[in-house]
């Protein structure tokens, strides 16, 4: 098979790193790709929204499978200009992708199909987010409509903090037209957890649960961010908890958007909390989590090409995934002031890790010259695996300083809870 990947971070990595050891798999393309990803697949330097060109090259190459990383080509309808050209591809198209590019979309769908998710209004102006505020209760959730690469939710604890934000989103247009319109939404309490399938739009087959750290600093503190760490198994999630996750969330998105002549292939991922009242979906995403794939991709026993390729061609049948029984952790190694200002075009120095367990995906990081340097706010995935999660965590934690660069931050914290959890059991 030859199969090209379009993204170009620690994802995307970790996919790549999974599909080279398929013997089905001869070669692999990225597409921008990163400096990691050019150890596992060749790099091509098309950029992830310049959807006829990646087209054009997978035709040209033959390609078997193309896997679609990030959000954007999706919601651009990416896969519908490949189905269009008969090119086999992963991936829902642009009608089914926005259940992740529009939040209120997203929110509607739920209420219509009786999925529960928190109480929102929808708001198209500032005016109408004042109102909306005023009848909710602090702490109160503000979205916007649109992508905004996961930092796009914020969490406003007084009407000051409110007013403030409104006034980033509306008059100072920071997310520019994806906020034309946001959600004021109910804040639950709760774990949150990441809850994965992949569906052909008529069978669905769960991956193993993550959970994923979305906040920048220790103690769940700070802005929301692209994703700080993760591990798998999630801990938090039971069985019973999950099989109630399928039935009430997972089975009727799936029936709801045939239903609305949507059809959904895929990644169908829910960010849940796991609230008092049972489970809730704070947001869909339709496309392999980050940093939750690392975790995963370390943990899948089975050949993700031949997988990913029943997906694409609509034949998912009786797919079932076998996981190994080690745990993976992830810990982001990030810029400070990342997720707002940060940096960038500093130096990253990679140091030899003798471990083969240990793992590091590059995010971040493309090469300029003979030096690695910093191109976004995430740089890399320091991923482990082990016996235990205690014993991943160890490990990755051990190797965090060999990714070295000025600023060089990371949560100390990342599955800590999850431990002490354990620990109780």
């Amino acid at each position: 098979m030859r199969v090209l990947v379009v993204g170009q971070g620690g994802r995307e990595h970790a996919i790549c790193w999974k599909l080279k050891q398929s013997p089905q798999v001869k070669e692999v393309y990225a597409a921008p790709g990163n400096a990691g990803m050019a150890d596992v697949a060749d790099c091509v330097p098309i950029g992830v929204a310049d959807i006829i060109e990646l087209a054009d090259f997978a035709e040209k190459l033959k390609m078997d499978l193309t896997i679609v990383g990030p959000e954007l080509p999706l919601t651009l309808g990416i896969v519908d200009e490949f189905q269009k050209r008969g090119l086999p591809i992963f991936g829902p198209t642009r009608l089914a992708a926005e259940l992740e590019g529009s939040k209120v979309f997203s929110k509607e769908f739920m209420r219509k199909y009786d999925i529960p998710t928190p109480e929102a209004t929808a708001c198209g102006s500032v005016d109408e987010a004042r109102d909306a505020l005023k009848k909710s209760k602090y702490p109160a959730v503000v979205k916007i409509d649109g992508l905004a690469a996961g930092k796009g939710v914020v969490i406003v604890n007084s009407k000051k903090e409110a007013d403030e934000y409104l006034t980033l989103v509306f008059e100072e247009k920071r997310f520019g037209n994806a906020a034309n319109r946001i959600l004021v939404e109910e804040y639950l309490t709760g774990e949150e957890v990441s809850f994965m399938v992949l569906t052909d739009g008529k069978k669905l087959v769960p991956l193993a649960p993550a959970k994923d750290y979305k906040k920048a600093l220790d103690g769940e503190k700070g802005p929301n961010t692209g994703g700080m760490g993760s591990h798998s198994p999630a801990v938090v999630l039971n069985g019973e908890t999950a099989a109630e996750v399928m039935r009430k969330i997972m089975i009727p998105t799936i029936q709801g958007m045939e239903a609305e002549g949507r059809p959904f292939s895929g990644v169908l991922y829910a960010g849940l909390m796991l609230t008092a009242d049972g489970p809730k979906v704070l947001e869909y995403n339709c496309r392999f989590g980050d940093p939750e794939t690392q975790v995963q991709m370390m943990r899948l026993d089975d050949d993700l090409a031949e997988v990913l390729l029943r997906v694409a061609r609509g034949n998912l049948g009786d797919t079932k995934l076998t996981w190994k029984k080690e745990a993976a952790a992830c810990v982001v190694v990030a810029v400070d002031g990342y997720p707002n200002d940060f940096p960038k075009g500093q130096e990253v120095i990679i140091d030899p890790i003798a471990d083969p367990a240990v793992v590091i995906f590059h995010a971040g990081v493309i090469r300029k010259g003979d030096k690695l340097v910093n191109m976004a706010g995430r740089v890399a995935n320091v991923c482990a695996s082990a016996g235990t999660l205690s014993e991943a965590l160890r490990k990755v934690y051990e190797a965090v300083p060999k990714v070295r660069f000025e600023g060089a931050r990371y949560r100390r914290d990342i599955g800590y809870r999850a431990l002490k959890q354990l620990a109780a059991k």
